[in-house]
């Protein structure tokens, strides 16, 4: 607060959006009414079939609901920016999107660890899946999912709300990593606990998707061919979410630390695929290459078809 006022921060990452505010908005509501379609049909695919109530399904209908929840922070208050004459935020939101964007963030990476850790469990220890991969430890892996990204940002959004602000026009297009620019100092407690956040919720998970996965191709290579198709139908859609992401998050990472400033245009492309890449190719990738999934959709679109003639 200033003088009894709320701080409204400036976001100045859009380019020409005076000029292009109509594109803009319709490109990303089309996005965003698309993120809410795909992923509440696996939600309720996932939900409804009880055949589907295994935990690789499961993990999917977490990651399809984080990307919901992801997008939801982001999405609703940057169609109101477009449309507004000025795109600002007060400090307070501001800090509230920066809690949710980056804890569903970090969520999706140990989502992804655990679907990994499922189908090393699933292809290599076949004979104790049942044992390893039973209701309470997928309960566990879910609640760890979310709950310790919410804990390890939390204490993050605290250490920022108490930071002093001389500056109030951010080049970001929402409140990310771009906040830290604002402050009168950087400070070092800061930047020391966002380089472990980085490193626990992004680098490791990561490291042990990667040697999970090297595990399974090195178990399915010595197998029949069959096999090397499974693990590959399972496993490949993981990879390509992973690195979509993956490079995102490292450029958001480093950006806030470089001292060179980032052409305008170059910022706002990267920050428009990061809450682009992941919530709406998800539900594209795992309805596609998922033959439990493929089927079910194809059974909803002819029932569909069916009903309307």
């Amino acid at each position: 607060m200033m003088n009894g006022t709320p701080v409204l921060i400036t976001l100045g990452g859009y380019v020409d959006v005076d000029e292009y505010r109509y594109v803009y908005f319709l490109f990303l509501l089309t996005v965003y009414m698309f993120i809410l379609c795909s992923n509440c049909t696996m939600i309720c695919l996932i939900w409804i079939h009880r055949n589907l109530h295994e935990p690789m399904y499961i993990f999917i209908a977490a990651l399809s609901l984080n990307s919901l929840f992801y997008s939801t922070a982001i999405y609703p208050k940057m169609l109101v920016d477009v449309l507004s004459h000025r795109q600002s935020i007060s400090h307070s939101a501001c800090m509230l999107q920066f809690f949710l964007f980056y804890t569903f963030g970090g969520s999706d990476f140990l989502l992804l660890s655990a679907m990994a850790y499922d189908r090393y469990a699933s292809i290599c220890k076949p004979m104790h899946y049942a044992t390893t991969m039973s209701k309470i430890n997928v309960t566990v892996l879910l609640a760890l999912s979310w709950f310790l990204p919410a804990c390890q940002i939390m204490t993050a959004t605290l250490i920022n709300v108490k930071l002093k602000m001389c500056r109030y026009v951010s080049t970001g297009i929402f409140c990310n990593n771009s906040v830290h620019k604002l402050y009168c100092m950087r400070s070092q407690m800061l930047s020391g606990f966002d380089l472990f956040i980085f490193f626990t919720l992004m680098v490791v998970p990561v490291q042990f998707i990667l040697f999970t996965y090297m595990k399974i191709f090195i178990v399915v290579y010595r197998r029949c061919s069959r096999a090397r198709e499974k693990a590959a139908e399972t496993c490949l859609p993981h990879l390509v979410v992973l690195f979509s992401f993956c490079y995102l998050v490292v450029f958001d990472f480093t950006a806030d630390h470089m001292e060179a400033e980032i052409p305008k245009r170059v910022r706002l492309v990267m920050m428009l695929q990061v809450v682009v890449y992941s919530p709406l190719f998800n539900p594209i990738i795992y309805g596609v290459k998922m033959k439990g999934i493929r089927i079910r959709i194809k059974q909803l679109f002819r029932h569909l078809v069916k009903k309307r003639s």
